[in-house]
């Protein structure tokens, strides 16, 4: 017998080599149903996996991560098996499930077509109807190399090469089809009913670029049509919303051949850029931050003292400078602590809180280039705390509070993950205990629900991160919260007590926005564009409906102006009426119609992106409110015209 404990808490006996299947029965013939793969001591198994010890056991369904991962990797196995039917020839490389869906690389001589997509997902609905059983099955290494080679699976080959001598290698068969593959998987294909192909991309076999470029299929797949036409949805909306679309269009910013991964950010894109920077320098000067600025490049003994030479070097862009080895900066805190050894501190002096807007550049690979999402520079919100060992809790609870005030400035609902020691990392593992500890306990005190990350931290520490929410459902990691008792100690950084010694302090690194560009095109994509009044790079349209009224709306602008208000005249000869048009596809939030009435009565025809006409209003009045607006930051999404 063996006794299992629940997801209730509740422990029931069961007679030993028990499937996760029959436990799901066992419990409620519904559950069966729905069960998409079982969870046995945080492992991740099949429905057929036999229990033959004690253990804890979670049934899960597609409401969960880990059934979702099966479910996904069962359509991505569908999707092969489709490919491998109608083009006998390509190769299969490899396909997982990943967030929102899955995907398989295949090695063809002529890359698929929008038109072969259609051809693979009708056979795909061929396979779901077959309802072919998933069968796993295990060989040694080499009659597993035998059988790829036979079936001139040469990538699989490659895999099964890399896995340790002594493994058994585990392999999924449905029909024909058979695939070197761990799982877990569904029992059956007839449960992926409801799926789509969205598209097409190359991939470097391995994420090398040194490698051969495979093609890509991705795809999603749900339980139910309806919840796949919903993401279909979210799909198209946020098509309409990309920020390289939007970008363009309002002449935000601009990527070019000449700089891949370096963003040009033209006039409006710096109106919008200087005002989340002038937001931040208020809010950082109102939390006692102290604002630096240290150098791009830094020499190379800086990076190995620092460690990052160690664990970051393929990222980092170097050269040369009389002769010296040099290091452009991918990170800010090698030079903050620079800073903080200017001068010898006090114990009276802690915290010492530094914040710089520092630009940083990373080499990342021209395939993750993606917009302001993925570049090559941007500029981070860093902030380096340095404290007393007492003042870790209270410091990282008013981090915490400066951060969520910021988020909810920008209308973002958020959660919170705990990432803990990587593999790579440095350090005693009593300082890495005590810095979780210390993490765990203030986001228990704050009554935060968070999700931990096994091995996810950074090399020199554990860390928090803030996970935005937009108006899509899309998360978007921008803040963290990083506890540093490693570079203190390689910067040899102290202060001098009350009892007249030195001591090492402790460190927080910490950013808000996370980086200027990027959050740039989370809130391009937030607000489709149509930014809150404050942050509008345009805040007031002017239309004269004719040449008579240009001294008036001239008037009218630069009264605007001189209230700070941030504006723009339309002065072409064209009609009213394609100027408005213009000014809303522009996501002006006013626009203030010029004509005859107007003048005479001194006043402005006001049309909001909200309300659409509002009349004729007194100018002043007109200046107050949009005024108020802007001190008061109020949050208006806005859908993108059909």
């Amino acid at each position: 017998m063996v006794k299992i404990k629940l997801k209730d808490g509740s422990v029931k006996e069961y007679k030993s080599g028990i499937s996760v299947l029959e436990v799901a029965k066992d419990l409620s013939e519904g559950l069966a149903r729905v069960a998409c793969a079982g969870m046995i001591n945080n492992d991740l198994v099949d429905l057929r996996t036999p229990i033959n010890e004690d253990c804890e056991l979670n049934i899960l369904t597609f409401d969960d991560e880990g059934g979702k991962e099966a479910f996904r990797h069962t359509s991505s196995h569908i999707l092969a098996q489709a490919v491998k039917r109608l083009f006998p020839n390509v190769k299969l490389a490899i396909g997982p499930a990943i967030e929102d869906g899955f995907y398989y690389d295949f090695d063809t001589e002529k890359p698929f077509s929008p038109e072969d997509l259609e051809a693979i997902e009708k056979e795909m609905k061929k396979i779901v109807k077959e309802n072919l059983e998933l069968e796993k099955f295990e060989l040694p290494r080499n009659e597993a190399i035998k059988l790829m080679k036979e079936k001139g699976e040469d990538y699989k080959v490659e895999l099964i090469n890399d896995l340790p001598e002594d493994a058994v290698i585990s392999f999924y068969k449905q029909g024909e089809f058979v695939d070197l593959c761990a799982g877990p998987h569904l029992l059956s294909t007839k449960t992926v009913k409801a799926f789509k192909l969205l598209s097409l991309a190359g991939a470097y076999w391995r994420g090398n670029e040194n490698n051969k470029m495979l093609s890509r299929i991705y795809g999603t797949s749900f339980t139910k049509k309806t919840d796949l036409e919903e993401y279909l949805h979210k799909l198209e909306e946020a098509k309409k919303r990309d920020h390289r679309k939007l970008g363009k269009e309002l002449e935000l910013f601009a990527l070019m051949e000449e700089g891949p991964g370096f963003p040009f950010f033209l006039p409006k894109g710096m109106e919008l850029r200087n005002t989340l920077i002038d937001f931040w320098r208020e809010k950082h000067r109102e939390a006692g931050y102290q604002e630096i600025s240290t150098p791009i490049i830094l020499n190379q003994e800086l990076w190995h003292r620092s460690g990052h030479w160690d664990h970051y070097k393929d990222n980092m862009y170097v050269t040369k400078i009389d002769e010296m080895d040099y290091a452009v900066k991918p990170m800010n805190c090698p030079g903050g602590m620079l800073v903080y050894k200017t001068k010898m501190h006090s114990y009276r002096d802690l915290p010492i809180r530094l914040a710089e807007l520092g630009l940083v550049h990373r080499h990342e690979l021209s395939g993750a280039l993606h917009g302001l999402m993925r570049v090559r520079n941007f500029t981070q919100d860093d902030a380096h705390i340095f404290m007393l060992p007492e003042q870790i809790k209270d410091e990282i609870k008013r981090i915490i509070d400066l951060i969520d005030e910021f988020y909810n400035v920008f209308g973002f609902k958020y959660h919170v993950e705990l990432s803990t020691r990587p593999e790579d990392s440095m350090g005693s593992d009593e300082d890495w205990d005590r810095a979780i500890n210390a993490l765990k306990e203030v986001l228990e005190e704050k009554g935060y629900d968070y999700i931990i990350n096994e091995g996810d931290g950074a090399f020199y520490g554990p860390k928090i991160d803030f996970h935005l929410e937009d108006c899509l459902g899309r998360t978007w990691q921008c803040g963290t919260i990083q506890l540093d008792f490693q570079m203190p100690e390689r910067f040899d950084l102290v202060y001098i007590g009350q009892d007249g010694e030195k001591h090492r302090p402790v460190m927080v690194h910490r950013v808000v926005f996370g980086s200027i560009e990027r959050f740039i095109g989370i809130l391009i994509e937030h607000y489709a564009g149509a930014f809150p009044t404050w942050l509008a790079p345009v805040q007031v349209k002017i239309l004269p409906i004719s040449e008579k009224y240009h001294d008036y709306a001239q008037k009218v602008q630069a009264m605007l102006e001189k209230e700070g208000i941030k504006v723009e005249g339309d002065f072409r000869a064209e009609k009213i009426g394609y100027k408005i048009r213009e000014a809303r596809l522009q996501r002006i939030p006013y626009m203030l119609v010029i004509g005859q009435k107007e003048e005479e009565e001194n006043k402005v025809s006001v049309r909001s992106r909200e309300k659409g006409d509002e009349g004729i209003q007194d100018l002043d009045s007109f200046i107050n409110r949009i005024k108020e607006d802007i001190k008061d930051k109020k949050i208006a999404l806005q859908c993108i015209d059909n």
